[in-house]
């Protein structure tokens, strides 16, 4: 058998079977009927790739490896959506790793999405040493956060809304209407496609799993949600809530869906995962010790895939131009130097020493304003040439809102 990869887009009949490699890879067991049927619409036509080997004459080749993406809109600084191509199920069977078939599977992606128009692709990576060399750079972070059940919140802590509960069959219709309105609000934010849906609800939780789902509405109307399951801890432990999904269009609401989540009886904890780093419920509580931040963690893994159109996408703060160099190996059209300024990019011809320079997965750690330039220079991320550039183009990146997206897949 050859280690020569062969990648193609895999046709609907072999779909189980990508999630199934990409499921054991991660060491969990394959879906069942009923699990197959609620979580296989994470699958986009035509986006479902996948890596073979050459077989010996007379066998059929062997599928070893896979990745898929489906598309959706990303809100970068100033409020444009662009399209985006959102990466997920990447895996190599674990007999066929360092043989070259995930880079060929990276890269035939890559090259499907330029062509397609996307101008970002994005991806919640299980490892952090794989992605950064398809460009891609962590753009949005977030925080685990552990609350005492029971903990209150001030007495004049916003309020004013209510909260009421729904049933999944209500969820599968409220929620993609209320995340639809919600998901563009920040830097980072993106848009969950209809398949998305059923996956996250139903599709790949154990049937036993307690999950429930409240809407909270204010003066005009439904403007945040939460989904959460329930861990059973032991008599002395007491269980925990753990927050899933929760987003809210004002304080208020944010206030009041976390106000009834620490009010629910015979629970101990309310954690929540990857929660937004300017989320800070100790300004809430009566007791502010009562609010622990266990963890801060990668969350949104972006690829420039189109640098000049990206670039042209946002908007820039108010300070003297910079001329940035961009360096990508994969795409070389990505490839370039480029005059920035409160007016947009400027394309820079012939430019023997940039102002700062960096790869293209660096310049994604900024792109949504997570980071500065002036620490990614002295990091060792950015070069510079010019030291005052820096402070410049600390300025231009800024962003009112720190960037945090919300949606795992």
């Amino acid at each position: 058998m050859s280690d020569h990869p062969r990648v193609r887009v895999l046709e609907p009949d072999e779909l189980r079977a990508s999630t199934d490699l990409f499921r054991a890879a991660l060491h969990i067991l394959p879906l069942d009927d009923d699990g197959w049927r609620r979580g296989g619409s994470r699958h986009v036509p035509g986006r479902t790739l996948g890596a073979f080997e050459e077989p010996a004459a007379g066998e059929d080749p062997e599928l070893v490896g896979t990745a898929m993406s489906f598309p959706c809109r990303t809100a970068v600084p100033g409020g444009a959506g662009l399209d985006t191509a959102a990466v997920s199920l990447v895996a190599v069977r674990p007999d066929r790793t360092r043989r070259g078939h995930l880079s060929a599977l990276m890269r035939a992606q890559l090259a499907d999405v330029a062509s397609r128009g996307e101008v970002l692709a994005t991806l919640r990576a299980s490892e952090t040493g794989i992605y950064g060399r398809f460009g891609y750079g962590i753009a949005t972070r977030g925080r685990q956060v552990r609350i005492r059940a029971g903990a209150t919140l001030r007495a004049d802590a916003p309020s004013g809304g209510s909260v009421r509960l729904i049933p999944l069959d209500r969820a599968r219709t409220v929620l993609p209407e209320l995340h639809e309105r919600a998901a563009l609000r920040r830097p980072g934010g993106m848009t969950r496609f209809e398949g998305w849906w059923p996956m996250f609800l139903e599709g790949h939780r154990p049937a036993t799993e307690f999950r429930a789902m409240a809407v909270h509405t204010g003066p005009d109307g439904d403007d945040g949600w939460a989904v959460w399951s329930v861990d059973s801890g032991d008599h002395a432990d007491g269980d925990t809530v753990r927050v899933l999904d929760l987003h809210a269009g004002n304080p208020v609401a944010s206030a009041d869906l976390w106000r009834f989540l620490l009010g629910m009886d015979l629970t101990a904890r309310v954690t929540g995962r990857l929660r937004p780093l300017d989320e800070d419920l100790s300004l809430l509580l009566t007791d502010p010790r009562e609010f622990h931040v266990e963890d801060v963690a990668d969350e949104t893994w972006l690829r420039l895939v189109d640098v000049p159109a990206a670039l042209a996408a946002r908007t820039w703060g108010d300070a003297a131009p910079v001329v940035l160099g961009v360096h990508d190996r994969l795409l070389p059209a990505n490839d370039g130097a480029f005059r920035i300024g409160p007016d947009g990019p400027k394309p820079v011809e012939d430019v023997t020493a940039p102002d700062l320079e960096c790869d293209v997965d660096a310049l994604a750690m900024a792109y949504l304003g997570d980071r500065r330039p002036s620490e990614l220079v002295a990091a060792g991320w950015w070069r510079a040439h010019d030291d005052a550039a820096v402070a410049r183009a600390d300025a231009l990146f800024a962003t009112a809102d720190v960037p945090w997206c919300g949606t795992f897949f």
